[in-house]
Formats: C-alpha cells, structure tokens, sequence
C-alpha cells in the first residue's frame, strides 16, 4: 500500500492516558462515519505501517484511539505528529456534483471554456486550498473555490472555471523586471 493509494483522515496530535492511546485530529467532513474502523495506516519513516485498532472513541473532530500491541506511553510517543491514512477503497460515497479534493489532479481546467491546462497537484497554504495549472510553462496557482470552480466533472476529467481577470497573467509576466 503506497501514499498513492490512500487519503489521509488526521494526524496523531499527542500520546492519551499511560496505556499505549493517542488523540488524532480527524480532518475529515464526518468524523462520525470513521467510527468503526478496525485498522488504519500510519506514515511513519517514509513508509504506511497497519495498525489495528483495538477501540476508538470520537468527539468531534477529535479521537482516542488504541492501537493494538501499543501499550505503553513510550510507544504511544513515536505516533505523536505522524499521519494518519486509510485506503481509497473506504472513502465514503458523494452525492452527485461533490468531489474529493484528490479527485481534482489530472482533470482539464477550463476558463470560460478555454483549455488552461491540466492540474498537477494541489497545495494548502494557511486557510487557502490551491490548484496548480501549467499553462504556457509556467505554473498558475487557482483557488479552490465555488465562485471560482464553478462544474467539476468526474466523469469527463474537466473542471468549469470562471477564473478572475488578471490571475493567470500575474504568473505569466516576464521575471525580469
């Protein structure tokens, strides 16, 4: 199981108690529906390591969790900031016209139905969610926004966008002045 195959849900944000637990913080829309889990992956040096949950107990976007064969503070401490992931095969159903950011990548971008280039990967900068665009060889960042995303088609690889006057053309000026 790669990186590639996954999605990440949180991250481990300290150890819980003296017994092996930790708190995660569950970056995802319904914590809820995460409740049953009986496994997740953790990122730890480079590589997804299964861990098998023996409970979990969620609050919020919050959980405490107890990984089987984790039961010390000691052990629990090596998760503390490590990353959590599940497969893409468990990623709950959308509605039709919702999307997963992921999904995003490799899709066409359209501005006022001209092709401006294929997403290549998204980024998070403080609050803002971006997309990154090649166009004319140079990387053009978007926002992730609904006034500016305005059709995302799963189906058909394309995104609708109605991209504001003057945002490509900041990144296509000369850098030499």
């Amino acid at each position: 199981m790669t990186i590639d195959d996954c999605y990440q849900i949180g991250h481990v944000i300290k150890t819980h108690g003296l017994k092996g637990e930790v708190q995660l913080f569950l970056d995802v829309d319904n914590p809820s529906e995460y409740q049953d889990l009986e496994s997740m992956f953790v990122h730890q040096n480079n590589t997804l390591v299964p861990f098998f949950v023996e409970y979990l107990q969620i609050n919020a976007n919050k959980a405490i969790v107890k990984f089987e064969e984790i039961d010390e503070i000691e052990q629990a401490k090596s998760l503390v900031a490590c990353q959590i992931y599940l497969p893409l095969s468990l990623l709950p159903d959308l509605d039709d016209g919702e999307y997963y950011l992921h999904q995003l990548v490799g899709m066409e971008l359209y501005d006022k139905g001209k092709l401006i280039g294929t997403v290549k990967e998204l980024f998070e900068i403080g609050p803002q969610e971006l997309i990154s665009v090649i166009h004319q060889n140079k990387e053009v960042l978007i926002p992730i926004k609904d006034e500016i995303l305005l059709k995302v088609d799963v189906k058909n690889n394309k995104i609708e966008a109605d991209i504001p006057d003057g945002l490509i053309d900041i990144y296509l000026e000369d850098d030499e002045n």
